[in-house]
């Protein structure tokens, strides 16, 4: 098993961010100019989403050219306007008689409660995203649609934690599998490998407290409005899939959503998992291997979005605080 770097490790993808200076917001575009298979699955139940009914495996559209990952609320699908509008001026989309259309799914997280709830990401942050993308290592933490990310909110806001946008990658037998995720949940973010908690609510004096283990113990959560948070990402792979089997390694992937944030799929997450492949490793493979290593670059993906976030004021990263649960 080798490590790689990211998403990009998957030939044919490239990842740009664009973070706006007004306020924590941003967007980030994952382009495959000259399409790949696409699937995705919804977990959330309070999904904000574009073109996601066109992935449903008995739709006729298999391919995509690029998915857009946003904050600002619904205001940020506007932002995939920009991303096709910069594909259509390279000549990448679906040929239609005399007509090309770029195909760009998107999903965003809610972000709004950060500064001035009027500055949202639009048609020129997705152009500029889509300018700024490239095949090299992405960025991540604060950047892009992870700017205004956020978790452990189920107390509250003001006892949360940055999130952040991560990345990671595996190769398995010549078949490299990958993720980036964007981490705005109502939930805690917990290495599935220590039982570590990294980011999440934090007590009166600031320290973790480990969401479930306080329900357990009869603290009840906050009333959050629903659709205030939402985890969103893509898994791609250089397998060759089919549109229904993409569908299925999305939705596989969501496992890697549930071992690392608890708890997750909450009535205030729109969480959404898209899937991509390029075939470009001329290999089929087992979608049981794929799922598996799927749902692990997902939870890794989660894990590197808090470490390498960066804190705002009252809202502070998992690198500004020592990871001891309060008692």
């Amino acid at each position: 098993m080798a490590i790689e770097t990211g998403i990009t490790a998957v030939a044919g993808l490239k990842v740009g961010h664009f973070t706006d200076t007004r306020r924590p917001t941003g967007c980030t575009v994952i382009l495959c100019e000259q399409g790949m298979v696409a699937g995705v699955d919804v977990r959330g139940a309070a999904p904000g989403t574009r073109e996601t009914d066109l992935l449903r495996p008995e739709n006729t559209v298999d391919r995509v050219h690029a998915i857009l990952l946003s904050g600002g609320s619904a205001f940020g699908l506007d932002a995939a306007s920009g991303v096709m509008r910069w594909l259509a001026e390279r000549g990448h989309g679906l040929r239609v008689g005399p007509a090309c259309v770029p195909i760009v799914p998107a999903a965003v997280l809610f972000d709004l409660w950060l500064g001035d709830p009027r500055v949202t990401p639009d048609a020129d942050a997705g152009y500029a995203a889509c300018e700024a993308a490239r095949a090299a290592p992405p960025a991540q933490g604060s950047v892009g649609a992870g700017s205004g990310a956020s978790v452990g909110k189920l107390f509250g806001p003001e006892r949360a934690m940055k999130g952040g946008i991560g990345t990671a990658a595996v190769c398995v037998d010549g078949i490299t599998v990958a993720a980036m995720v964007a981490v705005n949940a109502v939930g805690d973010v917990i290495d599935p490998a220590t039982g570590q908690l990294l980011a999440g609510a934090r007590d009166a004096q600031g320290r973790l407290l480990g969401s479930a283990q306080a329900m357990l113990h009869g603290l009840l959560p906050a009333r959050l409005l629903n659709g205030s948070a939402t985890t969103i990402g893509v898994v791609a792979t250089d397998a060759m899939l089919g549109k229904a089997q993409a569908c299925k390694l999305a939705q596989m992937s969501h496992d890697g959503l549930a071992r690392s944030i608890n708890p997750v799929h909450t009535p205030s997450d729109g969480d959404v998992m898209f899937a991509l492949a390029s075939g470009g490793s001329g290999r089929s493979a087992d979608l049981t291997l794929l799922g598996t290593l799927a749902a692990e670059v997902t939870a890794q993906a989660v894990l590197n979005a808090v470490r390498h976030a960066v804190g705002l004021p009252g809202l502070p990263a998992a690198a500004e605080l020592s990871a001891t649960i309060a008692p």
